[in-house]
């Protein structure tokens, strides 16, 4: 259904988007959010599309990924009209339990905003947590990085485990009127951040296949709720 909307211009994109809550007045930037175009806009040259929108920030795919990208139909950026889906991303690369609290009210915002918008978009989370003992943080090697780097290390797995579990008491909802994430994913990763590869990490404390947390088991629920709340879009 999203693929038909998509190849008829009828859903575009948006990111960094402000979306302004109508019921508490509050506003949040969202990371992406899936829309109609804005009434009135008149076409523009060069629009971003995700395809251009990948290459334009260096994304990192392999051939097989690339492929997939290619053969999809042109998703294109415009200014937002009504509110289909939003995403919003966080992750956790370390110093996890002293950053929960903050983290936890970032993502349940998220959700409370986009629902006091529309109640009948969907609101989808997405978080990963890094499992790394070891971590080179930007902030604390901002000027001796090459030299003198300063490390962060981490009790892990506990650290990863801990930010998990906290993630996954985040509300969800199965019924439009209800409140929390329609969709929420859980992804674990390695990444220490000195230039070596990063790496999934899919035992646990990463969801197993099967688990409502699991990125595929979010892919799935989004493409229904989609079907069945916007199919007379």
């Amino acid at each position: 259904m999203l693929r038909t909307h998509v190849e008829s211009g009828k859903v575009t994109f948006g990111i960094n988007h402000e979306i302004r809550d109508f019921v508490h007045d509050r506003k949040k930037d969202l990371d992406l959010v899936l829309c109609t175009p804005a009434a009135g806009e008149a076409p523009r040259k060069n629009r971003l599309s995700l395809e251009t929108m990948a290459e334009r920030y260096a994304i990192a795919l392999v051939p097989a990924e690339r492929e997939v990208l290619a053969e999809l139909p042109t998703l294109n950026s415009s200014a937002v009209g009504g509110l289909l889906m939003a995403l919003e991303a966080k992750a956790c690369m370390t110093a996890h339990q002293r950053a929960l609290p903050r983290l936890y009210d970032e993502l349940n915002s998220s959700h409370a905003t986009v629902h006091g918008a529309s109640d009948q978009a969907i609101a989808a989370g997405f978080f990963m947590a890094n499992i790394a003992e070891r971590y080179l943080s930007p902030d604390l090697n901002k000027k001796n990085r090459a030299t003198d780097p300063e490390w962060s290390s981490d009790p892990q797995p506990r650290y990863a485990a801990l930010a998990v579990e906290k993630v996954r008491q985040l509300p969800r909802r199965s019924r439009t009127g209800d409140v929390g994430y329609d969709a929420l994913a859980i992804s674990v990763v390695r990444c220490v951040n000195d230039g070596t590869p990063v790496e999934l990490f899919e035992k646990e404390p990463a969801p197993q296949p099967g688990d409502i947390f699991h990125y595929a088991s979010m892919i799935d629920r989004l493409g229904h709720i989609y079907s069945t709340r916007f199919k007379d879009l």
